[in-house]
């Protein structure tokens, strides 16, 4: 929850019912939730304005869509990324990460991503994949 007071000071305040554990330790586990919902739908250039179809019904499928993706993004940022990529806006993500330099190559029955060695974000990418890949931790 946030509070706005007169002078522009913001004051944030938050409920939880986990006992004995610092303050700083429980504001932090609360930013990190916080990022993974996506952007605010109240920020100019997040309004729906100006939606690309004419019928409310083809705009809904659209919005659909989008929420799809922008879920997508959340998870992979969540799971997958690692460091200041984990933090990123969802634009800047998908950007990041569909604007990669690769071949998608079939031999042996098998698809394989060969993405550019001289890319700057090829490593980043990797990582994400290769942690994609491992099989769900139970504990």
């Amino acid at each position: 929850m946030r509070i706005r007071d007169a002078d522009g000071t913001r004051i944030t305040c938050f409920a939880t019912n986990t006992p004995d554990r610092p303050i700083a330790a429980l504001e932090l586990r609360h930013r990190l939730r916080a990022r993974g919902r996506g952007p605010d739908p109240g920020r100019p250039g997040h309004r729906l304005r100006n939606l690309p179809l004419h019928t409310t019904a083809q705009n809904r499928i659209w919005l659909e869509i989008v929420q799809i993706v922008l879920d997508l993004l959340a998870w992979i940022s969540m799971l997958a990324l690692t460091g200041t990529a984990r933090f990123r806006e969802p634009r800047r993500l998908q950007f990041r990460l569909s604007s990669a330099a690769g071949q998608l190559v079939t031999t042996g029955r098998r698809r394989i991503l060969r993405l550019a060695r001289h890319w700057p974000r090829t490593a980043e990418i990797t990582d994400a994949l290769e942690r994609l890949a491992l099989p769900p931790n139970p504990g």
